[in-house]
């Protein structure tokens, strides 16, 4: 199981601000391409965003079903990757005084990545949602809608600039 893990400048609910905009999961998801619709029931347990990953010409459609909605402490989302298979994400975010920490931890539940070594699965996969993880932090810290207003806003700069980005 791939975990990433990055201290965030902004609040639990500010992260699930972003969660709960199904419109905004290409901002945040590294390979999604689009968003084709959101259910009108997200981000409640069962509800399914419709998007699709890869780039033109080869794009392919997909679905994301959220299978745990616990605000503010915890995630779970299954993205159906066609070819490549089903996954399950778990995010889990904590306050730690004015900031909180947000770990992502992925898995292969189907599919041809579930054949794979997990120490290959882990360490392609870590790399991609420490991508995740620092696009998320632009987002929650302030550069989408719902949340305070951007960093400069909230008076400090956002975490998302620092590097390197912990993979």
């Amino acid at each position: 199981m791939a975990r990433n893990v990055r201290l965030l400048r902004c609040t639990p609910d500010d992260v699930f601000r972003v969660l709960a905009n199904g419109w905004l999961y290409p901002l945040w998801v590294v390979g999604t391409s689009r968003m084709r619709d959101v259910s009108e029931q997200w981000p409640a347990e069962g509800a399914t965003l419709h998007h699709s990953f890869g780039s033109w010409p080869l794009v392919v459609n997909d679905t994301t079903v959220m299978r745990e909605w616990d605000p503010p402490r915890r995630a779970v989302l299954e993205p159906h990757g066609g070819p490549i298979g089903i996954a399950r994400v778990a995010i889990d975010v904590k306050a730690r005084g004015d900031a909180c920490v947000v770990r992502i931890q992925e898995e292969p539940v189907t599919g041809p990545t579930k054949l794979l070594p997990d120490t290959v699965f882990d360490a392609i996969t870590r790399y991609r949602n420490a991508e995740t993880l620092h696009r998320l932090a632009y987002l929650a810290e302030g550069g989408a809608p719902g949340t305070s207003g951007g960093s400069a806003a909230a008076g400090f700069a956002s975490t998302a600039e620092r590097e390197p980005i912990q993979r």
